[in-house]
């Protein structure tokens, strides 16, 4: 093809790495190394490449609403969803491989045709800016271009087992990090964010930000969103923890990263402290409330929400879902950060770095852990939400980190009796969340219409349970339903399967490739030919 061919008649003495410009040069980039600095009829050439790719591209939200490719030879023939090459952004070949040893081993075509989708989607897709050199990368979550904390150290997750193994790919996740670690540092109360400046790329406008006033005030050049949700801060440490226990690489481990641990650390002790002190002050570090005739909406108490007393969890304003929270303490959120606050300790012990950072990492670990079981948990039921005041709210989210999720977080054993119990709940008429119609049924939330429950639901239902028969009707229920566009949606309507919302959310396709990996490893017999497990990259 013409920009191949121009690719391959560029200077062959350039130093080789990978660098992607604005949709569609991942693939032809990839295997591209080149210096920066280069000579002006170099980078007008670079420029004529970027501008060609870019216009044969078509936008990946309106591809994704509609079949493209072949069919799979199962029952639901489902479609070819990926991009062609040349649109990719990302490109690499551990992730190939993996798509190759899957689909020759999963027994259902249907099945092999949907990890094959979603298993490469964050890198066919969402890598809208990378440079190696400047060790930055945005990426956005699919159908909107911003770049959040949660949904990036999620898009990532499946991919872990592979950076010990593909340079490439880790230098990738590498500059993911420093990139956010940039972010973090300057606006720890935010979670979604624009792109670099040396990206070259706009700033988005975002409807429901307008009209917004936040406390501490932000710059929307460089935020998208400043809903704070703690585990937005989480998945910053989640991908940070992922990278150096795959690559023992300490030099991500950088100024800007340990100021952006010592921004979320500030964060905890702030969120953690009661809504009034002992003199009856009124303590806030964070407010954010719609304005009059704003899309956001007012928020009670100045933007402050429902008002909190000490437990030793965190508060958090804004739940998973970016929704408001009803109560502060966000119980999923708070094991969530219990657990990565003990990896964040692990990965600085190894490294020998901030050893002071590391002890009150392990202190806040303890200290939450404690306050969940002391203050959540009653009749082995465990609260959505509370507030340290006696109040609680029974209820879960399909968004992780939610109950449902505490086994994939790594906060309990699926077998804890309390875990077991909170699920049955979780899954029936007792959760307000829960739904069910002819052909699907999930956990939704407030997000989405009521009766639209999220395939991540049941996606996390597989990770709680190791019962055959519930983990494949589980991954029936998705499988059967992705309106015959073989990828994963964000919420799908009980009463009208056809009825989904959007057709591009790279977190939820990532989510449910990693959660057929997990079945290849633990329960090979559900999903292969043969009962041998199976780990990517080992």
């Amino acid at each position: 093809m013409l920009l191949g061919n121009f690719i391959n008649g560029l200077n062959d003495s350039w130093d080789v790495g990978s660098r992607t410009f604005p949709y569609g040069l991942g693939y032809l980039w990839g295997a591209a190394k080149m210096k920066l600095g280069l000579g002006v009829a170099t980078s007008i050439a670079i420029s004529l490449v970027a501008a060609t790719a870019q216009a044969d591209c078509p936008d990946y939200t309106t591809y994704a609403q509609s079949p493209q490719g072949n069919p799979s030879s199962g029952p639901l023939g489902l479609p070819y969803m990926r991009p062609d090459p040349a649109c990719r952004t990302f490109n690499s070949t551990s992730v190939e491989k993996v798509i190759l040893d899957m689909k020759s081993r999963l027994k259902d075509p249907d099945v092999a045709r949907l990890f094959e989708n979603t298993f490469p989607n964050t890198l066919d897709t969402t890598v809208k800016y990378y440079n190696e050199r400047e060790n930055l990368a945005f990426i956005i979550t699919g159908d909107i271009t911003a770049q959040w904390l949660r949904d990036t150290g999620n898009q990532f997750a499946h991919y872990h087992t592979l950076l010990s193994v593909d340079a490439d790919l880790a230098n990738l996740v590498k500059a993911v990090i420093n990139n956010e670690a940039r972010y973090v540092s300057q606006y720890p109360y935010c979670g979604a964010f624009q792109p670099p400046p040396e990206s070259g790329l706009g700033p988005s406008v975002n409807n429901w930000a307008l009209g917004v006033l936040v406390n501490p005030p932000v710059d929307n050049q460089t935020v998208f969103e400043c809903k704070y949700e703690i585990d937005s801060l989480c998945g910053f440490i989640k991908l940070s923890s992922s990278y150096y226990e795959a690559t023992k690489d300490a030099s991500m481990m950088n100024a800007e990263w340990l100021a952006a641990i010592d921004q979320i650390l500030r964060v905890i002790d702030e969120q953690s402290r009661a809504s009034f002190d002992a003199d009856w002050n009124f303590i806030s570090y964070y407010n954010w409330t719609g304005l009059a005739g704003s899309l956001a909406g007012a928020v009670n108490n100045g933007g402050n929400g429902e008002p909190k007393g000490y437990t030793g969890m965190v508060g958090t304003h804004h739940r998973p879902s970016d929704d408001l929270s009803t109560f502060a303490f966000l119980t999923p959120a708070n094991a969530m950060l219990s657990v990565q606050l003990s990896n964040l300790a692990t990965i600085l012990d190894h490294a020998g770095v901030a050893p002071n950072v590391s002890s009150r990492a392990k202190y806040w670990s303890k200290t939450i852990e404690q306050a969940v079981w002391e203050h959540t948990v009653v009749d082995g039921i465990f609260a959505y939400e509370t507030n340290g005041l006696g109040s609680r709210y029974v209820m879960d989210d399909a968004n992780v980190p939610s109950l449902l999720s505490l086994p994939y977080l790594g906060f309990l054993d699926m077998n804890h009796p309390d875990y077991v119990k909170t699920k049955k709940m979780l899954m029936s008429r007792g959760n307000p969340y829960y739904v069910r119609g002819r052909s699907f049924s999930g956990i939704g939330g407030p997000h989405i219409d009521v009766w639209n429950p999220w395939p991540m639901s049941q996606v996390t239902n597989i990770f709680g349970t190791s019962d055959d028969e519930e983990i494949l009707t589980s991954l029936y229920t998705i499988v059967n339903n992705t309106g015959g566009l073989g990828l994963i949606h964000e919420s799908i309507n009980i009463y009208n399967v056809s009825d989904y919302t959007r057709p591009w959310f790279a977190w939820a396709n990532s989510y449910f490739s990693e959660m057929l990996l997990d079945l290849a490893q633990r329960k090979p017999h559900l999903i292969f030919t043969d009962n041998k497990s199976y780990i990517p990259g080992q």
